[in-house]
């Protein structure tokens, strides 16, 4: 089951994705500026957090005019010294662990509104720490086995010469966990093989996952909905929901 929640996940958040395109590309943009101001280069190359912006846009398919848009703003505008990251950590219905990655220019509003989603999707946020040590943050890809480049003994020495720490078989595809420092020379040599990706971040892992009712998915859209929601972690394992 724990396979089939996985790729249920990846379904869901590429659905999610496709329904609210314009939403997913002004959260991006925001990602870039805060990238460029907080790396202090508009170079990639020199700046780690602009590379791995600028992979989330190319993978939600965000037109090169926004990119740039969003790079120009940033070096060129003092709007991002207004935002600021904060992370929300809470319990959803059946007490799963959830976890918030927030931009806002407004602390207070957004921990009100957070606070009211939670409180009113059957949820509650809570104190700092309260669930953060049930996470990890890694990278992690998926790899569809439909029309792979590659087999699985070919995929699995790709990943692990270029640092991978982990490949595992989820039904549909394969996961691939790495290190954060290690996530963009297994991606790097992945693309270099012609591996389509079907999903490819850094992102908070937990450490096991746990049965909730269908009511978290309630929970969890309405938090994604929210504008200074950057990123949204669980530890629900979906089953059942798919």
């Amino acid at each position: 089951m724990a396979g089939h929640s996985k790729w249920a996940n990846i379904k869901h958040k590429k659905a999610r994705q496709d329904a609210n395109r314009g939403k997913i590309f002004t959260k991006i943009a925001r990602e870039i500026i805060v990238a460029v101001r907080q790396g202090g280069s508009t170079d990639p190359s020199a700046n780690v957090r602009l590379r791995m912006a600028l992979a989330k846009a190319r993978a939600a398919n965000m037109p090169n005019d926004n990119i740039n848009r969003a790079i120009s703003r940033a070096a060129g505008s003092a709007d991002s010294d207004n935002l600021e990251e904060i992370t929300y950590e809470g319990y959803g219905p059946g007490g799963v662990a959830i976890m918030l990655d927030i931009l806002t220019d407004n602390r207070n509003r957004t921990a009100s509104e957070i606070r009211y989603i939670f409180s009113r999707k059957g949820g509650s946020l809570g104190e700092t720490g309260c669930v953060a040590w049930m996470f990890k943050r890694m990278g992690q890809i998926f790899v569809a086995k439909e029309n792979s480049a590659l087999d699985e003994e070919e995929l699995m020495l790709v990943a692990l010469e270029a640092g991978a720490e982990d490949v595992r078989d989820v039904e549909q595809g394969w996961e691939i966990i790495t290190a954060p420092e290690h996530f963009e020379p297994v991606r790097e040599a992945l693309e270099a093989r012609g591996v389509e990706m079907v999903s490819a971040e850094i992102t908070m892992l937990p450490d096991t996952t746990v049965d909730g009712p269908p009511e978290v998915m309630e929970l969890i859209e309405a938090l994604e909905e929210h504008d200074d929601v950057q990123n949204v972690y669980t530890n629900w394992n979906m089953a059942g929901t798919d």
